[in-house]
């Protein structure tokens, strides 16, 4: 199902469609009765409320699904990458003007970043250092 996913980086999620893609992006397929299992204790979602978000992202071009017996099997046609680069760009450009930095900013000025996230954002930033650097 690798092979199968598209670039389709005008796709938008809204917040359900993420939690319904997070789900297909681990498993690479899902029905909608192990949809609805794996996110009834956070959403409470029943299976027509799946159904209906799947109808919309298969509009939207984010997935598709191929019969497997009686049940339709999900799969996503966009790449986690792409999409989470797509929004947080978005983000950036909304939230912050499009500067990471005044982010990073705003969130070590409320201590929102943990020795962690620092150390995390070292290493990040030290790797792109060295590509520059080729």
């Amino acid at each position: 199902m690798k092979g199968m996913v598209m670039n389709m980086t005008n796709v938008s999620l809204s917040d359900g469609e993420w939690k319904i893609m997070n789900v297909l992006w681990e498993r690479n397929a899902a029905t909608i009765t192990e949809l609805t299992a794996a996110l009834l204790e956070e959403t409470g979602w029943d299976k027509h409320i799946i159904i209906t978000m799947l109808n919309r992202m298969e509009k939207k071009g984010a997935v598709s699904f191929r019969v497997n017996g009686r049940a339709k099997q999900f799969y996503p046609l966009i790449s986690r990458e792409e999409v989470s680069i797509r929004e947080t760009k978005g983000f950036l450009d909304k939230v912050y003007r499009g500067s990471i930095g005044m982010m990073v900013n705003a969130m070590a000025a409320e201590k929102a970043l943990s020795k962690e996230d620092i150390a995390e954002l070292y290493e990040i930033l030290e790797r792109a250092e060295r590509k520059e650097d080729r």
